[in-house]
């Protein structure tokens, strides 16, 4: 590495008071293929290492290199890792959105904007810090066409001297964002990062009120995306088969867990693969896949977002009906139809919990963070087996695919959950089975695996009616009493799947009742009502369906209870409606933002003291 000059972070300014220190969201505008993702990484990750709690959300074109790309970041010294509906300071480096980004910024706000552009004739009551980026990219960078990936990091430099970001903790940033492997091209980007402090401690004058100072927030704590969280998760679950078809935003995932599996899943005897990894043709070919292997024993997975769930009905009907072990990660996007890929949604709730033809129900999980990415990929291997039918992880874009502060997650310390398996001595000793008879009264049949050496270990799996025996009928009360069984059995997974998170206030009147990442929006809006309406709230968290008692008992304790969720057509609410009492389901209010953008807490908390009448 080259030798490296670190400037002093402390400097003489002239200041606007109040200061607002570590409370604020920065949105780059850049267009996509630019290499702004980089710098906008090593921003984020500068703030962190300096201890302030962060979060950074991308939201890029679904198509080509070219088109307008922004990545918010926001340091909250609260811990507040949701969006923020206000931007505070805005990079505008994009021609094609610069004015509008500027026009739509609150009184107050700051712009660091590529000079050629003028922004700072738009508008008087903004903080504006024009920049000449070509001009000071090019003694860094002397190959032009590498100068449209370097450019960006000079904001980083000019960035780090306004908001008070310790330029050695961008150093750090920067250098493990590129790796040991690209040290020439770290330099080079470092360069630019000067260029940008020097240019702004030689030209600029600080007058917005925004600053970064050192906090203790962050020790101990990672950065990590959802889709690596899960796939580890998987890893640990002892996953051997996964199966898949690209597809944004689930995609990611897959690519992130085939690394894992060849570092960690090869037989250093042989040098040979202990798993499978298969790029279907379609969706629907996908979880076909899925569905034999976990026939065979395997522990089985493909992860897609809705329109391949759409393709996967049938098969999925054929899971739950033949009862066979599967998992499916769903990173949600929006929707109907192919919807915008890059866009954030809770779009497949009502659809996946009843998804196929005829009577199905099938158990959701509900992550709202990277850890549970991670421990919940582990309980919904558990429960396929232990319940024999496929299981569905809802996760969702922003979850799935931005960056999340998080604690280290937990190593496991329990043993992998088969469920009912008979093995050789057990049909010895029973001397034979029915496959779909329901011995202990929990819906539950047991079964053997393929392979298993006794003459009694075979049974046919069917799709098409069947009765306890697993042979063919066409028998109503066959039909019937395995219909009645399956149903059983998802009221037995009440007890088995995650319990819901839940802060009581007895003073509250007023329940919010969130899941997955409406998680951040509904905490935040909780402490806005309290601060800024004297309004006392309880909170619920579901993390799975079927429901657990928690819920009802926590509807019957409030006057009202506001469900938070990403979705046009309030689809949580319709699934709590199909399980809830009349006078439970009369207390139900819908908070609903479908836009694309991750929820905000503004949001939740205008739209509830709309309908309280605060």
């Amino acid at each position: 590495m080259s030798t490296i000059e670190v400037r002093p972070e402390t400097y003489p300014q002239k200041e606007v008071q109040p200061r607002v220190v570590n409370d604020f969201s920065i949105q780059v505008a850049t267009v996509n293929g630019s290499g702004s993702q980089t710098a906008n990484t090593v921003l984020m990750r500068a703030i962190f290492q300096m201890g302030v709690p962060v979060s950074g959300k991308n939201l890029f074109p679904s198509n080509i290199a070219g088109l307008p790309t922004w990545f918010t970041i926001r340091a909250s010294k609260y811990g507040w890792i949701g969006r923020k509906k206000e931007i505070d300071f805005l990079v505008a480096m994009n021609p094609e959105t610069a004015r509008e980004d500027v026009q739509n910024l609150e009184p107050g706000a700051a712009v660091v904007f590529d000079e050629p552009l003028k922004l700072d004739a738009l508008r008087s009551d903004l903080h504006f810090y024009p920049v000449p980026f070509d001009k000071l990219v090019a003694p860094v960078c002397p190959e032009p066409r590498l100068r449209k990936l370097v450019r960006n990091m000079i904001y980083d430099g000019v960035l780090a001297r306004l908001l008070g970001i310790e330029l050695e903790e961008v150093r750090k940033a920067l250098y493990k964002q590129f790796g040991p492997r690209k040290v020439k091209a770290a330099d080079l980007n470092w360069g630019a990062v000067q260029a940008g402090w020097d240019y702004a401690e030689k030209n600029f004058t600080k007058t917005d009120p925004y600053w970064v100072e050192r906090m203790d927030a962050t020790r101990g704590k990672i950065i990590i995306d959802g889709n690596a969280a899960a796939a580890l998760g998987a890893i640990f679950a002892g996953v051997t088969v996964v199966t898949w078809y690209p597809i944004t935003p689930s995609t990611s995932m897959i690519e992130t867990m085939m690394g894992y599996l060849k570092r960690f899943r090869i037989d250093k005897e042989t040098g040979k693969a202990t798993f499978a990894v298969v790029q279907a043709e379609d969706e629907l070919a996908a979880i076909g896949m899925v569905i034999g292997a976990g026939w065979a024993g395997a522990r089985a997975m493909t992860a897609t977002s809705g329109p391949g769930i759409s393709l996967m009905a049938e098969f999925a009907g054929l899971g739950y009906y033949a009862e066979v072990p599967a998992v499916i990660f769903d990173v949600q996007r929006v929707g109907p139809s192919t919807g915008l890929p890059t866009r954030t949604q809770q779009g497949d709730i009502l659809f996946v919990a009843t998804l196929s033809h005829g009577d199905t129900k099938h158990p959701m999980l509900f992550p709202s963070c990277p850890e549970e990415c991670f421990t919940m990929a582990q309980t919904a291997f558990d429960l396929a087996e232990e319940f024999q039918t496929p299981v569905f992880v809802m996760m969702d874009l922003d979850l799935g695919m931005n960056n999340w502060m998080s604690d280290p997650f937990p190593y496991p310390d329990q043993p992998l959950r088969r469920g009912k398996v008979l093995g050789k001595e057990d049909l010895e000793r029973l001397g034979g089975f029915a496959r779909y008879a329901d011995v202990d009264g929990d819906g539950v049949g047991w079964r053997t695996l393929p392979g298993t050496d006794h003459p009694a270990a075979a049974y046919f799996t069917r799709g098409s009616g069947h009765n306890e025996k697993a042979q063919y009928s066409e028998r109503p009360d066959d039909y019937m009493r395995n219909m009645d069984r399956l149903a059983r059995k998802f009221e037995t997974l009440r007890k088995h799947v995650p319990r819901p998170e839940v802060i009581l206030n007895e003073r509250a009147s007023v329940g919010l009742l969130c899941y997955g990442t409406t998680r951040y929006a509904a905490e935040e809006s909780r402490d806005q009502l309290l601060r800024e309406y004297g309004l006392e709230t309880s909170y619920l968290r579901l993390k799975a369906f079927p429901f657990t008692e928690e819920v009802g008992d926590f509807i019957d304790r409030h006057a009202r209870v506001y469900v938070v969720e990403q979705n046009r057509d309030a689809q949580m609410v319709s699934l709590l409606r199909m399980e809830l009492e009349p006078e439970q389901i009369a207390k139900l209010r819908s908070v609903r933002y479908y836009g694309g953008l991750p929820i905000d807490a503004r949001t939740v908390t205008d739209e509830i003291v709309a309908m309280e009448g605060l």
